[in-house]
């Protein structure tokens, strides 16, 4: 069973964003996957799945927000690729 969390906002919002309530929480739950992602407090798989999409399409989705699909840092990227 999946957890449901309610997020209350002002009703002008959507329409203040030029958006409507839908592309809203859309972008809404993206934003905050995106963010838990970039803080490395979830993995990619995750993230696809608060946002309700696939991996791929999460990960596609990830330079809209300026976030590195490769969540690593410079040490831990290249101690991996020394030891590939």
């Amino acid at each position: 069973m999946k957890n449901k969390m309610e997020i209350k906002y002002p009703a002008s919002l959507p329409d203040a964003l030029q958006e409507s309530t839908l592309q809203f929480e859309r972008e809404a739950k993206i934003a905050m996957a995106v963010k838990l992602f970039e803080l490395k407090r979830i993995p990619s798989g995750i993230a696809a799945e608060i946002a309700e999409m696939d991996r791929i399409s999460f990960l596609l989705e990830l330079h809209k927000y300026g976030v590195s699909m490769i969540n690593m840092e410079v040490e831990e990227l290249a101690s991996d690729v020394e030891n590939a």
